[in-house]
């Protein structure tokens, strides 16, 4: 039932990346205030010292262009998937965890930096980013030569005899990803992606069903493959 399951999320991918979008939309025409870019860039680049907002830029680079292999690249991320990650982050109340966590369900320092924005903030700062360019001078390129077939059997077919679907299926050929669901993984730190793709595989990371479904039935060598294929990806 499981399996079955996962293929009719999977078929339904684009559907249901379309249906966020225009939820994001249909919520502005109801008085939901459309996301301030300007604000956005303001709290990323300078944080909020009253309300102890570190600036994101820190981490994650000028413009969302991180040179830190452990800190991911935000540029050019769908709006809606950057502002659902953030609020995954948070817990829901004082008696839950944060759907999002680190090794062996540990809260990661975004959790600290998450609690301190409101969903205004989160919309805001996401929007800004979306519309940031990936800088082909600082994103990732693929780099192990041995692993390259590999990595693209994964990413183009899947792993058929595991029933693990081909990773283009959601992130698009070429790595862009899909608005309103699926993350831009073309240019990501294959350090990031290897190590998200374990967290899945763990349960630590417990905030996308199918992608802990998919990395369950990977192995380490599957893993490091196709996230070193993904990264060369443009």
């Amino acid at each position: 039932m499981k399996r079955v399951f996962f293929r009719l999320l999977l078929a339904s991918g684009v559907l249901l990346g379309s249906s966020l979008v225009s939820v994001t939309y249909a919520a502005e025409a109801v008085g939901v205030p459309k996301p301030d870019a300007a604000k956005g860039e303001q709290l990323y680049t300078k944080g909020d010292s009253a309300r102890g907002i570190l600036a994101c830029m820190s981490c994650h680079g000028a413009a969302g262009n991180s040179t830190i292999p452990s800190n991911p690249n935000l540029a050019a991320q769908p709006h809606e998937y950057l502002v659902k990650q953030l609020g995954d982050f948070r817990a829901k109340d004082a008696k839950s965890a944060p759907s999002r966590r680190g090794a062996n369900g540990a809260n990661t320092v975004m959790t600290n930096f998450a609690a301190a924005l409101t969903p205004a903030d989160m919309q805001n700062i996401a929007y800004y980013l979306a519309q940031q360019p990936l800088d082909p001078k600082t994103a990732a390129t693929a780099s192990k030569k041995d692993t390259v077939q590999l990595g693209q059997s994964i990413w183009r077919g899947g792993l058929p005899d595991r029933n693990v679907a081909a990773c283009a299926a959601c992130h698009s050929a070429n790595g862009a990803g899909m608005p309103g669901e699926f993350p831009r993984l073309s240019g990501q730190h294959p350090a990031y992606i290897e190590e998200q793709l374990k967290l899945f595989r763990s349960g630590d990371r417990a905030n996308n069903p199918i992608m802990q479904d998919i990395a369950d039935r990977m192995s380490d060598t599957d893993i490091a493959a196709v996230a070193d294929y993904a990264a060369g990806l443009r």
